[in-house]
């Protein structure tokens, strides 16, 4: 083990991850009670430039009116793009009217780290003004050739990075891919088209102790696709994946939840090792296969994982009616 090590920055449950558009409140009160995990309350892709300021009201309002925590939420604002005259506002905005009601920021199109270093530096200003308590995260969008290409350096930014996503639709754009479909497969393609950006991804997030979290999958009438690909993420090590409808919410936290029997084994696993311990040996067998301290390591993500989804389904069941 390198003497360098970067432990997991903030932990946090994001199997399923809903995405809202802040344009139209009836569906971000449906959110606050759906079964995600996370939801981002989104001022960029989903909305119009004639409704931007209108959703930003709308989801400083749903903050502030909504308590995200107590219903078991953690709860996201996706801000405009730096290309943009909006994202300044989002940032200023947000942040001084809801900044201690939000959990992260999610930043779309992060090229390089100099875009998180933008945002931060604002929002260490607005809360340092306004006295907040609760300290805001980052979460970037790797969804361009230029993020892709840095996501290492992206990564290793520090600050209040909390977590990376990949954003197939504009990085499909983006690497001019032939393909219109948003998550889906190309028939020409003999494979999976996303694996090396999801992996590449996924290495970069791990090395730095950072959440990766899967993107979108367009065809909603397709669970079964959703599903697929939800299950490529996962053995790539992604935690979570968005969900662009309340349909995919729960096909999300299925794919995303260890089975029961592999906690069973993640439990024996451990429980083996130590009684090998205790016996001077560094390794043991279980059900005729080898195991040593890397299974160990492998069994404790799973319990990781187990164990918050344990905690976050008591702290809804304890919510009054």
């Amino acid at each position: 083990m390198s003497h360098t090590i970067n432990h997991l920055r903030k932990l946090r449950l994001q199997r399923s991850e809903l995405a809202v558009p802040g344009s139209n409140p009836e569906m971000i009160s449906k959110a606050a009670a759906s079964a995600a995990d996370f939801i981002f309350l989104d001022i960029e892709d989903a909305v119009a430039p004639p409704d931007k300021e209108r959703a930003r009201r709308n989801i400083i309002e749903a903050l502030n009116d909504i308590d995200w925590r107590a219903k078991g939420k953690t709860v996201s604002v996706r801000i405009n793009g730096l290309d943009t005259h909006y994202m300044y506002r989002d940032v200023v905005d947000i942040m001084e009217q809801a900044g201690d009601r939000l959990d992260t920021i999610l930043v779309p199109k992060v090229g390089v780290p100099a875009d998180l270093y933008m945002v931060e530096a604002m929002v260490n200003q607005i809360e340092m003004a306004k006295g907040y308590k609760t300290r805001v995260g980052l979460e970037a969008l790797i969804e361009t050739a230029l993020g892709m290409a840095n996501v290492e350096a992206i990564a290793a930014f520090g600050g209040r990075l909390e977590a990376l996503h990949f954003g197939v639709a504009d990085y499909s754009a983006s690497c001019k891919a032939r393909t219109v479909n948003i998550g889906g497969l190309n028939p020409d393609y003999p494979g999976d088209q996303w694996h090396f950006a999801l992996s590449r991804m996924t290495v970069a997030c791990r090395a730095y102790g950072l959440r990766a979290i899967d993107g979108p999958f367009g065809d909603f009438s397709d669970p079964e696709g959703y599903m697929a690909a939800a299950r490529r993420a996962a053995a790539l090590g992604i935690e979570g994946k968005w969900a662009i409808h309340p349909s995919q919410i729960e096909l999300a936290n299925a794919v995303f939840s260890p089975p029961e029997k592999e906690v069973t084994r993640a439990r024996r696993i451990i429980e083996v090792l130590r009684e090998a311990e205790e016996q001077g040996k560094g390794a043991a067998a279980l059900d005729g296969k080898m195991i040593d301290a890397a299974s160990e390591r492998m069994a404790r993500n799973v319990l990781v994982t187990h164990d918050a989804i344990e905690q976050s389904a008591r702290s809804r069941q304890a919510l009054p009616n």
